[in-house]
C-alpha cells in the first residue's frame, strides 16, 4: 500500500466525508491495495444509531459513498496514466448508491472499507464496497460514480 492517502492528492476537496480541506469533515483516508482501495475508520460516539452501541446506517452509507467515489476518481487518473494531483482535474459525483445491511456495525470498533471497480462504461464507474468490523462483513454497497465536467464544481 502507498503511504499517502488518495484523498490527500485531490485539489480543492471540501467534501464532508473525504475532503482534506473540510475542517469538520470525516477525513477518510483511502489507500490502494492492489486493485482494491482500503480505508480504516474509527466511528465516534455521536454517530450512534438508536441503540447506542451500533453505528448509524446513514453514516455507513456516507462512508461507502466517499470511499467508492474517491476510488473512481483515483482509478480515472490511473487509467490516464497520471497523478491525482495533476491538471486537468478529474471529478466524479454519486449517481446512485445501494447498500445492503447484513449485520449491525458496532460503534466501538474500527470499520474497514474495501472497494473494487466492477465496471467502467463511458462517464460511469461502478464500484462495489464491503464494510467490515471485528472481522465480519457488515454491509455491502455499490456506487455508480459519474464523471462531471469541471464547470460543475464552479459556484453558481
Amino acid at each position: 500500500m502507498e503511504q499517502d492517502a488518495i484523498q490527500d492528492h485531490f485539489k480543492g476537496n471540501y467534501c464532508w466525508g473525504c475532503g482534506t480541506l473540510n475542517p469538520v469533515g470525516l477525513h477518510l483516508k483511502s489507500h490502494w491495495d492492489g486493485d482494491e482501495t482500503v480505508c480504516t475508520w474509527q466511528p465516534k460516539p455521536e454517530f450512534m444509531a438508536g441503540p447506542q452501541h451500533i453505528l448509524y446506517g446513514g453514516m455507513i452509507a456516507s462512508l461507502i459513498d466517499c470511499h467508492s467515489v474517491s476510488m473512481a476518481i483515483a482509478d480515472a487518473y490511473r487509467r490516464e496514466g497520471r497523478s491525482p494531483d495533476s491538471d486537468p482535474l478529474i471529478w466524479y459525483v454519486t449517481g446512485s448508491l445501494h447498500a445492503v445491511y447484513r449485520k449491525p456495525t458496532p460503534l466501538a470498533a474500527p470499520v474497514t472499507l474495501r472497494a473494487r471497480i466492477r465496471e467502467v462504461s463511458g462517464r460511469k464507474t461502478t464500484v462495489t464496497c464491503s464494510v467490515s468490523s471485528m472481522g465480519e462483513e457488515r454491509v455491502r454497497g455499490e456506487v455508480i460514480a459519474v464523471r462531471v465536467p469541471l464547470e460543475w464544481r464552479a459556484a453558481g
